[in-house]
């Protein structure tokens, strides 16, 4: 059962060093740091490794914390640089060996199809898959604004980029994945995808 006490007790408790009020912490956030992590980066070590440096991170960071953002957001933040980070470096290592700068998340090509069974975990795969081909900017805003529910003006701040820019990368992203998603959409193995609002 999850910890109902409020972040900011279980805040002051991890500050005086108490390991329960922590752990409370990263039971509550992990999912929403593993669905930036692996939106942006494949499921994989490399996403994992982007949730545990998070959280050190966030230890070592907690008298900092003063709560002028949500601590989902500050956490979201934190394993969003942290992906980006991931992705040069593993762009700079495909470059330095000869690769090609094509599908470097990592995430695997999706087995199912229209004509096949599909069933949850491949339709998982299928959207992961058409997400990961997007480039890095147009992820990043799908990741923090359909994946997070973060708002516009909250997706811009955390990338640092005008509210239009956030807009323009999410409608020319979900062109992309309604054209990627097509068939499955299409066959009723997928809805289709949101219209984007701004809020």
């Amino acid at each position: 059962m999850t910890d109902p006490t409020p972040d900011d007790e279980l805040l002051v408790g991890a500050r005086k060093g108490d390991e329960r009020a922590f752990a409370a912490l990263v039971e509550r956030y992990e999912g929403a740091v593993a669905a930036t992590a692996i939106g942006m980066l494949g499921p994989g070590g490399d996403a994992d490794d982007v949730g545990q440096e998070t959280f050190i991170r966030f230890h070592r960071s907690l008298d900092r914390f003063r709560g002028e953002s949500s601590l989902k957001t500050y956490l979201v933040h934190i394993a969003m640089n942290l992906s980006l980070n991931a992705l040069r470096s593993r762009r700079r290592t495909f470059l330095r060996f000869g690769g090609g700068d094509d599908d470097l998340t990592g995430a695997q090509e999706p087995r199912g199809g229209p004509a096949d069974e599909t069933d949850a975990a491949e339709l998982k795969r299928i959207v992961q898959h058409a997400v990961a081909a997007l480039n890095e900017k147009h992820r990043a805003v799908v990741v923090l604004r359909m994946f997070e529910d973060l708002s516009t003006r909250e997706t811009a701040n955390m990338l640092g980029v005008p509210e239009g820019t956030v807009l323009s990368r999410l409608s020319r992203a979900m062109q992309e994945l309604q054209t990627r998603l097509r068939p499955y959409v299409r066959d009723g193995f997928l809805p289709t995808p949101p219209v984007e609002t701004t809020r």
